[in-house]
């Protein structure tokens, strides 16, 4: 089963224009078989050391914006510096867990957004990220 699903992220990897290397695949593989998944840097290079897959942070942060450029991760600003790369490219929005640093999907149905600025001119909105931040309630 796992030969049908490298093949599969092969392919993906080759339509994407990028050359499916050892890395590569092994990282798509982490990446992209457990489902939707929201992933920092550091995260998917700690599953890839904990599954011995020989890869530097360098060579992770490389290749997962190599993978956005490609169009099949989408990258998400959250809490100053920290970036996180989603697998589902499709368009919704997030919750985002203050202090657990953790990324929940809201689905798309659940927000209408309306009024958006008219652009510059020669611009276009690419897409509208709506990042709702939540903590725990405080106790009275």
């Amino acid at each position: 089963m796992a030969h049908a699903r490298e093949v599969t992220i092969e392919a993906r990897l080759r339509d994407c224009g990028l050359r499916p290397t050892r890395q590569r695949i092994a990282l798509a593989d982490l990446l992209f078989a457990k489902g939707d998944r929201h992933l920092t840097v550091e995260e998917l290079h700690e599953e890839a050391v904990n599954a011995g897959v020989p890869v530097s942070l360098a060579t992770v942060y490389n290749t997962l914006h190599q993978f956005t450029e490609a169009g099949l991760l989408r990258v998400l600003a959250m809490e100053g510096s920290r970036t996180y790369f989603d697998t589902n490219i499709s368009d919704h929005h997030h919750f985002f867990v203050e202090g657990e640093n953790e990324v929940l999907d809201i689905p798309l149905s659940s927000i209408e957004i309306g009024n958006l600025p008219e652009p510059p001119e020669g611009m276009e909105i690419a897409h509208v990220d709506v990042i709702i931040r939540l903590r725990p309630k405080k106790s009275r």
